[in-house]
């Protein structure tokens, strides 16, 4: 028994100073709409939920709807929704459970929640179609959007979207989620989100002070990490061909050849299935095009915007 203890007792502390080293609390709420929301922002309730919205650019003018992806908040646009403001009426939002929308009370995190979503914040603004922009998870509700509701969506531009099979994330079925990740609405070390974020960016040197800086913001709002588990729990992925082959507006796929998340071999798959779509490679760029370098990803999508 002193045998036992002698060895116990020191692994004991080692474990809850271990504990102690990685747990990282939420941070304020009101902390972060300081820091990062400006005159453009405002907090819209729609069917139980208030989202966080961005809407800048002249009222007349045709709409931009820009769905960012997972962990991301409606900052990750902001190079490119200056620019697009000088022409479009553009409108961003905070995707349940992200940036400072926060959880949705109702508990649901699916697709399909998400794209009524934006059905609704379209009728809030008096918005009849849009075009929609959208980057990886975005890109998956973007499709499903324009899938479901054709009439709503002039354009549409996929940017690395999600969608296919993969490791990891086999059709008909919940994920796999690994045992570490059940800790992560109680950790997230700087080291740890870093490794996860550098697949993102062909140039390591892209994922800025100031980038990585906001991402951990973000990533620590209130409860944001536990909604973001649950999404992953509830993403069931179905076969996308029968569903891409009812979009019928003009469809954009904007590809980093570097993107270390999603291949750019999965552009085939969307070539073959969407009707109307066209791609546009960016050799030098990864995962988020629009944050590597903004003037020279944003012309392709200004030309297939004014239909040229």
């Amino acid at each position: 028994m002193k045998l036992a203890a002698l060895v116990l007792v020191p692994l004991a502390l080692i474990l809850a100073g271990l504990a102690a080293w990685l747990y990282t609390p939420d941070r304020s709420a009101a902390a972060l709409r300081e820091k990062y929301d400006d005159a453009a922002t405002s907090y819209i309730p729609l069917d139980g939920i208030v989202l966080r919205v961005r809407d800048t650019g002249p009222r007349g003018a045709p709409a931009v709807i820009l769905l960012h992806g997972f962990g991301a908040s409606l900052e990750t646009w902001q190079p490119w929704a200056d620019r697009l403001s000088q022409n479009y009426r553009v409108i961003r939002f905070d995707l349940p459970g992200f940036g400072l929308t926060g959880p949705d009370p109702t508990g649901d995190y699916s697709d399909r929640r998400a794209t009524q979503l934006i059905a609704a914040l379209m009728d809030h603004f008096g918005i009849p179609a849009a075009a929609i922009i959208g980057n990886s998870l975005g890109g998956r509700i973007a499709w499903q959007f324009a899938a479901a509701d054709p009439a709503r969506v002039t354009r549409l531009v996929l940017i690395s979207p999600d969608g296919f099979a993969s490791a990891g994330f086999a059709y008909g079925k919940a994920p796999e989620i690994p045992v570490m990740m059940k800790v992560f609405p109680y950790t997230l070390p700087a080291f740890m989100l870093r490794a996860s974020l550098l697949p993102a960016y062909a140039d390591p040197k892209n994922l800025t002070a100031a980038t990585f800086a906001r991402y951990q913001d973000f990533m620590l709002a209130p409860s944001d990490r536990a909604a973001m588990l649950a999404r992953m729990r509830q993403t069931i992925l179905t076969d996308p061909a029968p569903i891409l082959g009812k979009i019928r507006c003009p469809t954009l796929l904007l590809w980093g050849a570097k993107d270390g998340m999603i291949p750019i071999a999965n552009a085939a798959d969307y070539l073959r299935d969407i009707p109307h779509a066209t791609l546009v490679t960016l050799p030098t760029l990864g995962h988020v095009p629009f944050e590597e370098d903004p003037a020279a990803s944003l012309p392709p999508v200004l030309k297939f915007l004014a239909g040229s």
